[in-house]
């Protein structure tokens, strides 16, 4: 069975209405990295980071997966897929995807500030002063913050190098290490870019470039491929 590596990023969720960091009107343009997404934002007022995550935690759990998370999990009925994302929402495993590699955390996770390991799922919408961990310290959001090392990188690397298809998707390309990824990939795969902004990829001639929304550029493209279940060279081309 081929392999499918899906990379998404904030694109793949915007329309389902949440909001992506780095656009116009993106959640950047409200709030100043330092203040609310740095492990020093974290020391200097706890109370503010997590309001800020409450707050993208509601958000998320407003929403509903979209066109793109759908078609994505689709992709399990003749390939084994694999998706890593930038996203910390929850709307690939609620569209059904069972392989699920978050880079930056996830949002509705906390974990503890003494000892890294121990995550803990958050109840409904708020996570607050005074939760802890077992070990006594305050409970934080499970992202990983600017300035912070990622820890599954090592991990999301090597199964990039496993892939047979390699799809990015919604993605600026624009944050390392995560954006490094699409030069792991093998140079025999066969590999897509769908985001409306996309450009070429000098170092990559043979990528497939597709200018759309992922609400409608990804449900095209899997269907193609649920079509060509073989994976052959030049499927959307």
């Amino acid at each position: 069975m081929k392999r499918i590596v899906v990379f998404t990023g904030s694109g793949v969720s915007a329309e389902s209405g949440i909001k992506t960091f780095r656009d116009s009107g993106g959640l950047w343009e409200e709030y100043r990295i330092e203040d609310v997404a740095t492990p020093q934002a974290w020391q200097r007022d706890q109370a503010l980071v997590l309001d800020f995550y409450n707050q993208r935690r509601r958000q998320v759990l407003d929403a509903k997966p979209n066109a793109a998370h759908v078609a994505i999990a689709e992709l399990q009925k003749k390939y084994d897929v694999q998706v890593i994302t930038q996203n910390i929402d929850d709307l690939h495993e609620r569209a059904g995807s069972k392989n699920v590699l978050h880079l930056h955390g996830e949002i509705r996770k906390s974990r503890s500030t003494l000892n890294p390991s121990l995550v803990y799922d958050v109840e409904g919408t708020e996570l607050i002063i005074g939760e802890k961990c077992t070990l006594g310290s305050q409970l934080r959001p499970h992202i990983v913050w600017f300035g912070e090392q990622v820890p599954m990188m090592d991990a999301a690397v090597s199964l990039t190098e496993t892939a047979d298809i390699f799809i990015v998707i919604g993605t600026s390309l624009q944050v390392y290490p995560a954006a490094g990824l699409i030069s792991h990939a093998p140079y025999n795969a066969v590999m897509y870019l769908i985001d409306p902004n996309a450009a070429k990829i000098p170092y990559l001639p043979n990528i497939t470039i597709i200018k759309e929304l992922a609400g409608t550029g990804v449900p095209a493209l899997v269907g193609e491929l649920l079509k060509n279940s073989k994976g052959k060279k030049g499927i959307g081309k």
